[in-house]
């Protein structure tokens, strides 16, 4: 596990376009399809990450209570499923249904959303206002496996109910921190 911190690309930057296969639902579906008029909450994580692990009970009662607000929210699995298979789609499957994720969770198998939105560990969260330009870049909360940190969201939360009441956010954002995205060797295509 190497801990990598967030890439913190610029504030402002467009939202990329995606079209994935969801465990969730079965299908396959767009940034279109899934963004809100609000916020729209994109994070990369995955199964088998001890720093998703940790806040995955979290994640769900974050999603549950801003969902309700109008924000939408999806995970993205970025992660090399051939060297790491707790992380394939089936698996991917059997995570989103034990936790309940009310979120899509995107299977993103050739890593090109990955790349495209400079996503760096996991969980890594990006947080899009209502005309996809990035608003927020960074931690959940200051929780970490085994700091004695309770897992609260506080970041995310209120970054969001900054933008549900139409503020700007403070560029002064912490860097989510988690293990690296597991990327495929080029000899694997």
């Amino acid at each position: 596990m190497v801990l990598t911190p967030s890439t913190m690309i610029p504030l402002g930057s467009a939202a990329p376009d995606f079209t994935l296969p969801d465990a969730v639902s079965g299908r396959t579906l767009s940034l279109n399809e899934l963004r809100s008029e609000t916020a729209t909450v994109i994070m990369f994580i995955c199964n088998h990450c001890p720093y998703v692990k940790h806040i995955q009970d979290g994640l769900v009662e974050l999603a549950n209570d801003y969902l309700q607000k109008g924000v939408g929210f999806i995970a993205i699995n970025s992660n090399d499923a051939i060297n790491y298979p707790e992380d394939s789609f089936d698996k991917m499957k059997e995570v989103a249904k034990r936790f309940g994720y009310p979120f899509p969770y995107l299977f993103d198998e050739s890593q090109e959303i990955a790349k495209t939105y400079e996503a760096a560990c996991t969980p890594d969260f990006f947080i899009y206002d209502k005309n996809l330009n990035l608003a927020y870049r960074g931690q959940m909360d200051d929780s970490r496996p085994g700091n004695g940190q309770p897992v609260t969201g506080r970041d995310i939360r209120n970054a969001l109910d900054e933008l549900i009441k139409g503020n700007d956010l403070s560029s002064n954002q912490v860097p989510s921190i988690g293990c690296n995205i597991k990327w495929r060797t080029t000899a694997q295509g």
